[in-house]
Parts: C-alpha cells; structure tokens; sequence
C-alpha cells in the first residue's frame, strides 16, 4: 500500500472508530478500494485529474547542454458538467485528459460508475462515486408506473398550457409595467409644462 493510500486508510479508520469495530473482510475491502498511488497533488484533491499529476525532469539548453530542473504541471481546466441523477450542472477542475475520458465514457455519471474504485486517484472522486453509486441503488428499487398514451397526451397538454399561461402572465406584466413607466414620463412632462408657463406669467407681470 502506498504512503498515500495508508494516510486515507487512516482518515477511514478514525471516522469509522478503529479496526475492531468493524470486520476484518469488510477493511480488506476499504484497503483495495483506495488508490495505489504514491504522489497526488494538492489541488488534484479538489478536482478529477484522471490518472494526470505534477511531472519533473531537466531543461537543457541548446549550446552547452547544461540542464536545470523543471516540471511539467497538467492543463487543468475549470468546466460545468451535467449529471443526470443530480438532474443539474456540477462545476468541477478536470484535466484535458479526464474531459476525454469522461466523453469516451458518455457523462461524468457513466465515468464515475465505469472507473474502479483503486484507479480514482482523489478523495472527490471516490466520495463522488460512492454517492452516485447509492443514488442509482436507490432508483433500481423504486417503482416506476407508466401511463396510457390517453394520459400522456393529456399530461403533456396541461404542462403546454400551464407554460402558455406563464408566458400570458410575463407579456402581460412586461405592458403594465410599460404603461407605468409612460404615465410617469407624461406627468412628468406635463409638470415641467405648467413650470415653464408660470414662469413666463410671472416674466409678463414683472414687465
């Protein structure tokens, strides 16, 4: 087991309350389940990096070959992706690669069910399909009831009708507030009238 996965092993052991509480086959379990990796970078921690982190080697120059150390850090990219179970946008730091495999995959739900739990390299990425995991447990075992064409067709006019109303209701507020806003502009010529007319009398009396 590498540095990084005994560390989490032990995070796993606190929270849960030691080993002796729970079973000797189900820890077994937890210890293949966490990620055989010996170096994960920070930021990875907050993001799906897909196997891609912080690369060092030498540069060298052209004239006299003299080398100094670089590294290579992922291209790292701050994108929304939809999930379907949560039914909404989840905005997440993936590397280019990991967009690739997500697509190849067919969602970033398909992705986290397909990638085993040892090859997920990050914390977020495991709690993350833990989650998804138990919500599509939860939804193989609900019922699901299907309608008649009659009742669908009726259904899907209420909702038609329901957004016509809706729309109805915005133009219709969008005018009076329209009116509105021309009233006040028109009494607010007509004062500025009446201001210029009583200045004028009051010019002519002076005269």
């Amino acid at each position: 087991m590498s540095f990084r996965a005994r560390e989490m092993y032990k995070k796993v052991v606190q929270r849960v309350g030691g080993d002796g509480k729970l079973p000797a086959e189900l820890m077994k379990s937890v210890k293949d389940m966490l990620p055989d990796r010996k170096v994960v970078m920070g930021r990875a921690q907050r993001g799906i990096f897909a196997g891609r982190h912080i690369r060092f080697g030498n540069k060298v120059s052209e004239d006299g070959g003299n080398k100094s150390r670089r590294s290579w850090k992922p291209n790292v990219q701050e994108k929304r992706l939809f999930s379907y179970i949560h039914d909404r946008h989840i905005r997440v730091k993936v590397t280019t690669h990991a967009l690739r495999c997500i697509d190849k995959a067919g969602g970033i739900d398909e992705y986290l069910l397909k990638t085993p739990y040892n090859k997920m390299d990050t914390e977020m990425g495991i709690v993350w399909k833990a989650k998804i995991e138990k919500m599509y447990s939860e939804l193989a075992e609900m019922e699901v009831g299907f309608f008649p064409p009659e009742e669908e067709a009726k259904i899907e006019q209420g909702f038609d009708e329901a957004r016509a109303a809706k729309r109805d209701f915005r133009r219709e507020a969008r005018r009076a507030l329209a009116k509105q806003r021309q009233l006040e502009a028109g009494t607010d010529q007509t004062t500025e009238v009446t201001d210029t007319k009583e200045e004028v009398s009051d010019a002519a009396a002076k005269v």
